[in-house]
């Protein structure tokens, strides 16, 4: 079956009835919910005001490398800005009849693991906590990431730190969450960080050199698994 598309946020000013959801109004609606004015966003996106008010006012005939520094700036992917978000977030289906809420084993939690993935670090700052994404590796029983140095997830060598990680089936109501919770640890040996870093996975998805490797060596590792009967 032939689908026109998904439709869009937001309301068209005159007729105050929803907007068809094209490149424009996607990158109309991002740039208000960033509360970035045209002008910063044009200059940002090395474009002229008048180009970026072409986009937002038109549907198509666009420069794609224009819209790859658009979508930079607006701090989305390039394809959700060109076609639109292809899935909603989780958590959005109804809950299952029958859920089934039980305890992961520490085992189990490693198994859930595996090697590598994506998950997200939690630090403590002094504007209040951060809980940031990142690459990691499973290391024996640690997880390791690697940042940059100064960056938002350095966290400092020595400090108390959270890690989690889950998955969600959506289709099927189920999933997993792995937390663990211990002491950052800045590697320095050359021969473990070259050996980590010929890891698959080890590539941060972020880019960039990010050269500080942190061992997180759990003091707790907890999990849930939530299934239907």
């Amino acid at each position: 079956m032939h689908d026109d598309g998904p439709r869009a946020h937001g309301r068209d000013p005159g007729s105050g009835q929803p907007r068809e959801d094209t490149i424009a109004t996607r990158c109309a609606v991002r740039r208000e919910q960033l509360g970035l004015p045209r002008e910063e966003v044009a200059r940002r996106a090395g474009m002229s005001v008048a180009y970026l008010s072409r986009l937002e006012t038109l549907s198509d005939d666009f420069d794609p490398a224009a819209l790859m520094r658009l979508a930079a700036v607006l701090e989305m992917p390039y394809d959700e800005l060109l076609e639109g978000p292809r899935e909603p977030e989780p958590g959005q289906e109804p809950a299952a009849g029958h859920p089934v809420l039980a305890r992961l084993s520490e085992d189990e939690c490693w198994q859930r693991l595996g090697t590598h993935g994506i998950g997200r670090v939690g630090l403590t700052t002094e504007d209040g906590p951060v809980i940031l994404p990142v690459n990691f590796l499973v290391d024996g029983r640690t997880i390791v990431y690697r940042t940059e140095a100064g960056g938002a997830a350095a966290a400092a060598d020595g400090a108390q730190v959270a890690f989690e990680a889950d998955h969600m089936d959506e289709h099927h109501s189920r999933g997993w969450s792995v937390l663990v919770t211990g002491t950052a640890h800045h590697v320095t040996d050359p021969g473990t960080v070259e050996s980590l870093a010929a890891r698959p996975g080890a590539e941060p998805w972020a880019g960039g050199k990010r050269e500080l490797w942190i061992r997180v060596r759990p003091a707790q590792v907890t999990g849930r698994t939530i299934h239907t009967r």
